[in-house]
């Protein structure tokens, strides 16, 4: 199978006219073949976008990308449990299940499984194969060993693997949001704060180091996962989808770069240096991958 880059749903509140001409330009421009739709941190968000859904999927369907719609990642109330359901019903796209008591509702038919499920070991893949996962979504704490196992196994399983390769990475998730609480806030007021940090907002530690992002109920990285340099390793695993996160930068420039190094027309390292020129000068980060702290960067060679 050729090696498809992908694009996953937008983690941060940006307004609904910038995320429409973010999508409206990706649909024109960027060299992904599958792009994921959907609220997946905050159901507070959801309405913001809610109208421009239909207008937004049309335009990537006629560009020729595959649309995929994901459901929230955190479960907590009727509302959210609702709100999932009505995303399950979609008909004419597939649902990306973010949290498990989606696939209550997507019983019965074929969905994909998103990366906030613990999908950690070739039984847990078998178990949601069983109940209808045909694509499953790695979690980015997973190292290259890990992978290299699920790997092995997705094929026999009829299962196809994606892995997000760039972007701020996604560790947990809270019930309160710390977004408005650093604004003196609460959650059911919080004044939608969050849009005021369109990559999320960071945090330092006591002695004035980088240490995490925090985006309304989300926590992240401060660090940019980049896996240019180990995109062809995975490949070779067995992962044929490449995840690339939306963060506020030239995303159709990053997802070239990729495509460029899939299609071997440039170097990792021509590559990597670009990619440093685009991220807003985020520093980058692929320890999980080699068994290391997440936020360290391994050097390539």
């Amino acid at each position: 199978m050729k090696a498809c880059l992908t694009l996953g749903p937008i983690l941060f509140h940006w307004s609904a006219e910038k995320k429409r001409d973010f999508y409206f330009r990706i649909a024109d421009e960027a060299p992904v073949g599958t792009v994921y739709l959907g609220e997946v941190v905050c159901s507070k968000r959801s309405p913001f976008f809610e109208s421009y859904y239909d207008e937004v999927a049309d335009r990537l369907v006629s560009a020729g990308k595959t649309v995929v719609f994901s459901t929230l990642a955190e479960i907590m109330i009727s509302k959210e449990r609702k709100m999932t359901a009505g995303i399950c019903e979609l008909e004419g796209y597939e649902i990306e299940a973010n949290d498990s008591s989606a696939l209550y509702f997507l019983r019965g038919r074929p969905y994909r499984v998103g990366q906030y499920f613990n999908v950690y070991n070739e039984e847990t893949m078998a178990f949601l194969q069983e109940k209808g996962a045909s694509h499953i979504t790695l979690p980015t704490e997973l190292p290259q060993s890990a992978l290299s196992i699920l790997g092995r196994n997705a094929s026999a399983m009829n299962i196809s693997l994606e892995a997000q390769v760039y972007g701020r990475i996604g560790l947990a998730l809270s019930a309160r949001c710390y977004h408005a609480r650093a604004h003196g806030r609460i959650k059911d007021n919080c004044q939608f704060v969050c849009e005021e940090d369109p990559d999320g907002l960071p945090l330092k530690t006591i002695n004035g180091l980088d240490f995490l992002a925090v985006n309304g109920v989300q926590t992240l990285s401060h660090s940019c996962l980049n896996l240019i340099h180990e995109i062809k390793e995975m490949k070779a695993m067995g992962i044929d989808f490449f995840r690339l996160s939306p963060q506020d930068c030239d995303m159709v420039k990053v997802a070239e770069c990729f495509e460029d190094v899939l299609s071997e027309r440039i170097g990792v390292k021509e590559a990597y240096n670009r990619l440093s020129h685009i991220s807003n000068n985020y520093s980058f980060c692929n320890g999980f991958y080699h068994s290391v702290e997440g936020y360290r960067w391994v050097p390539y060679g």
